[in-house]
Order: C-alpha cells, then sequence, then structure tokens
C-alpha cells in the first residue's frame, strides 16, 4: 500500500473513531444511526482507497532511492508534526484532568490539538487543501472548549467536537479521493 492511500486510511480510520467513540454519549435512537452512518461511511471511503490506481513504479521504490516527493508523507518532518500533537494532547488532558477537573472537555481539546496538527501535516506534505480541514477541526475543537466552559452536556460537546470532526475527516478523504479519480484535464489548443 502507497504512503498516499495509507494517509487516507489513517484519516478514515480516525473519522471513524471519532464519531463511534462520541456517538455513546448520544441517545440511543440518536447513537445508533450515526454509528451505522460512520461505518457505512468507512468502508465507503476504504474501498474507494482500495480502488485507486497503482502508482507509478517510483512510489513503490525503497525510502531512500525514492525521489522526495513520494518521502516526504512520513519523514522526520511528520514526525515532528504527530511527536508535537502528541505532546500537545498529552500535556493537555493531564491539565483538563487534574487541574480543570473538567473530563466532558478532552473530546474538545483532542479536536482542537488534531485539528490544529493538520496545519503542520499541510506545510510538510506542500498540501494546502489540508489547510480547509485543519481549520474546521480546530474550529470544532475551539467551540466545544467554550461549550465545556460554559457547562453545555456532554452529548452537545461530543456532538460538536466528535462527532463533527469525525464526519470532516471522512469528508475529508471522501473528497480527496474524488479529486484522485476526476480525469486529468488535458490541454486544448494548437501547438505553434
Amino acid at each position: 500500500m502507497t504512503r498516499e492511500k495509507t494517509g487516507r486510511i489513517i484519516g478514515a480510520t480516525f473519522g471513524l473513531a471519532f464519531m463511534q467513540v462520541n456517538a455513546a454519549t448520544l441517545p440511543t435512537a440518536a447513537a445508533i444511526p450515526v454509528r451505522v452512518l460512520a461505518l457505512i461511511a468507512f468502508l465507503a471511503v476504504f474501498r474507494g482507497v482500495r480502488r485507486l490506481p497503482a502508482p507509478p513504479p517510483a512510489e513503490t521504490a525503497p525510502a531512500e532511492t525514492a525521489p522526495a516527493e513520494t518521502r516526504r508523507h512520513f519523514g522526520r518532518r511528520y514526525g515532528y508534526v504527530v511527536g508535537a500533537e502528541v505532546l500537545a494532547a498529552v500535556a493537555g488532558i493531564l491539565v483538563i484532568n487534574h487541574l480543570l477537573h473538567a473530563p466532558h472537555a478532552m473530546v474538545a481539546w483532542i479536536a482542537f490539538v488534531v485539528g490544529v496538527h493538520f496545519f503542520g501535516l499541510a506545510a510538510v506534505w506542500r498540501t494546502p487543501s489540508l489547510n480547509l480541514l485543519a481549520a474546521a477541526m480546530s474550529a470544532c475543537g475551539a467551540v466545544g472548549l467554550v461549550m465545556a466552559a460554559l457547562g453545555s452536556s456532554r452529548a452537545a460537546i461530543a456532538s460538536v467536537a466528535g462527532i463533527l470532526p469525525g464526519a470532516l475527516l471522512l469528508g475529508s478523504v471522501w473528497w480527496s479521493l474524488r479529486a484522485s479519480a476526476a480525469p486529468a484535464p488535458t490541454a486544448t489548443g494548437s501547438a505553434s
């Protein structure tokens, strides 16, 4: 599996996890449809990823001989972004649980940190389209934090900062698959 496919599967898996875990806060009548729809969306995305055309031979070359543009996805800079994400998530969770005693705000913090990490990935991978996902997920997390501070219910916070970001992740991967499947534009016009 290529790095691009792997990245999409990782994104879709986290989208599914966000939705499945946070649906537990909803009443059963709402939780079941959310979980079923999330699973259907994940399976559709997974199938779409598996159907992507095979990469050119250069992308399947060993990492040390592959061109720089194919090595960039999971290299040192990617590791720095993910490492910073993990440190920020853990530090925030410790503060939220032990200093603020507000475990209901954890999902919002995680959504915020995951959203911000996509800004880093957009820069590292030179993929500006990730900035839109980063902004949307960060906003969901920030709104969830405000909701937690204002005493909103767990279900409301989980919907805004958990279920919606999960749907954004799944939707983002689906959208990237559509873009990959679109035929490349051809040049029209006459040669001089």
